[in-house]
This record gives C-alpha cells, sequence and structure tokens, in this order.
C-alpha cells in the first residue's frame, strides 16, 4: 500500500494531476499506520502481522 502510494504521488506530481496526488497521499498514510500497528503486534484485520 504504501509503494502503490508512492507511485500515485509520483505520477501525480509529474502529470500534474492533482487527484492522484490526494489518493496517493491517503494510501500512504494508511499505509504507514498499519504497519505501525502491526509492528507493535497489535492484530490488524484478522492477522498478528502486517507487511
Amino acid at each position: 500500500m504504501i509503494v502503490l502510494g508512492v507511485i500515485l504521488l509520483v505520477i501525480g506530481f509529474l502529470a500534474g494531476i492533482s487527484i492522484l496526488w490526494t489518493i496517493g497521499i491517503i494510501l500512504v498514510v494508511i499505509g504507514i499506520v498499519l504497519w505501525i500497528l502491526g509492528s507493535m503486534g497489535h492484530a490488524v484485520a484478522g492477522r498478528r502481522h502486517y507487511w
């Protein structure tokens, strides 16, 4: 999810498409939050670890 967000950020920045930029930021933030929760040992969506 983080990688997809970064890809959308780059494409949105280079192409000048603001909706891709916004979706990329949202995906990066959600991915980082899930990664932090998974690394702290909390179950995320029924999984013990989230990669």
